[in-house]
């Protein structure tokens, strides 16, 4: 025991190379599903000194909601020093990528120490519906203020569809120039071709006798 807890482990992103091994944790734990394999990217997987594979727990994120889900050890006596560098790289990944609130169905404590506290019905309202609102043990953590958020998304939306409508209108204005340009270009050509033609005849032509 003493030997484990010296053990140093490292975090890192699930590859398709980790595969046969996150199979046989997840199906140690009884958590195995062919939906899992699909969603093998959002693993991060704690290996030790020896690079074996001794946790995973998925992090998903729809928008600007994170889920905590399908933790599991190979050997739990681990979990008090993995937790927090998952706990880590999740506020990491949060940071990095907007999220507003975290969600887990998981009920160690330590999540529960972490912040995530059992979420009442105003926050389940925004629990996003692919994770199922009606499943029981949701707790919730908010990161940041999600109302200021949202006026923020809507006013991206509207300078995005905005932007969307001037590219529009000027390559509308962009195609009506060419078809001037290739129009002038064409009476311009017409009109040396028929001078062209002119000044041909006209040095052809036998001069009048006197």
């Amino acid at each position: 025991m003493g030997a484990m807890s010296s053990t140093v482990f490292r975090v890192r992103r699930a590859t398709v190379d980790d595969l046969p091994a996150l199979k046989a944790l997840w199906e140690s734990m009884r958590i195995y599903t062919a939906d899992l394999e699909k969603h093998l990217t959002e693993f991060q997987v704690a290996v030790d000194a020896d690079g074996r594979i001794v946790g995973a727990i998925g992090f998903q994120i729809i928008q600007r909601h994170g889920l905590i889900h399908s933790e599991g050890f190979a050997d739990f006596a681990v979990a008090d020093q993995v937790r927090p560098l998952w706990w880590t790289r999740i506020q990491s990944l949060a940071t990095n990528h907007g999220i507003a609130r975290l969600w887990t169905r998981e009920n160690a404590p330590f999540w529960t120490h972490s912040g995530l506290q059992p979420a009442e019905a105003d926050a389940l309202s925004r629990l996003p519906e692919t994770w199922d609102r009606t499943a029981p043990g949701w707790r919730t953590l908010a990161l940041k203020d999600e109302t200021a958020l949202a006026s923020l998304d809507q006013e991206f939306d509207l300078f995005v569809a905005s932007e969307k409508r001037r590219s529009a209108d000027a390559l509308g204005q962009a195609r009506k120039l060419k078809t001037i340009v290739s129009v002038l270009g064409l009476l311009l050509a017409l009109g040396l071709g028929a001078a062209t033609v002119y000044i041909v005849l006209t040095h052809r032509l036998p001069a009048l006798p006197q």
